[in-house]
């Protein structure tokens, strides 16, 4: 049997905590309510670390969420967002009878007509491996004129180099663009194309932009 390690007593600390003082004579129910806070905050951190790992290995873009609707099929929210090309592409949420669905169908409800930042990972269709949809994992609001900061902005410029840290920064320099501050959608964009395509140059003696991870 496994002892208690340091994780497990600090959840216990704080759901005796929020469980508030034992009343005299009542250690029975109070050690209950404390046992009961105990689980749910457990269960609410191995949530939380899964949609952490989530966002962490998802794909991220810049977008302008146009409609918001429930797709009749699967009961999932269907967000149809607007590229900075021009183009169209959907997204899915989970079912919206679940509680991470409900709260990101609501979250994307209240961000229609704005530029977002997309955080987007591949489900496999059940039964067909081949095959996955795009689903979304989170969304973070970046203003009516698409605004980026730029620690976000790089993060996208280092995705779409593969990695390639000079790449990266060698894009990003060639365009002009400030060490800190917001840039435009345009401006990620410009950058975005320029460092999916590998070049043999490298900038020489330049202060980095893009930390080695």
């Amino acid at each position: 049997m496994g002892g208690v390690d340091n994780s497990h007593y600090s959840l216990i600390i704080a759901a005796a905590q929020a469980a508030g003082p034992c009343p005299p004579g009542d250690e029975a129910a109070w050690g209950r309510r404390v046992h009961g806070l105990t689980v749910d905050l457990h269960l609410i951190a191995q949530q939380a670390r899964q949609d952490i790992e989530r966002l962490e290995s998802a794909r991220t873009f810049i977008a302008f969420l146009e409609k918001v609707e429930i797709e009749e099929s699967s009961r999932r929210g269907l967000l149809t967002l607007r590229l900075p090309s021009g183009e169209t592409e959907p997204i899915r949420t989970e079912q919206k009878d679940s509680d991470r669905g409900r709260a990101l169908i609501e979250r994307a409800r209240s961000l229609e007509g704005r530029w977002v930042l997309v955080y987007r990972y591949n489900e496999r269709k059940a039964g067909q491996r081949a095959q996955s949809v795009r689903m979304l994992a989170h969304l973070m609001d970046m203003g009516a004129d698409g605004a980026v900061p730029s620690t976000t902005a790089k993060k996208i410029v280092l995705q779409e180099a593969g990695g390639d840290t000079a790449r990266a920064q060698e894009a990003w320099t060639a365009a002009g663009l400030p060490g800190t501050g917001p840039v435009s959608v345009d401006q990620l964009e410009q950058v975005r194309a320029a460092a999916r395509k590998p070049d043999k140059s490298r900038a020489q003696g330049s202060t980095p932009l893009f930390p080695p991870s």
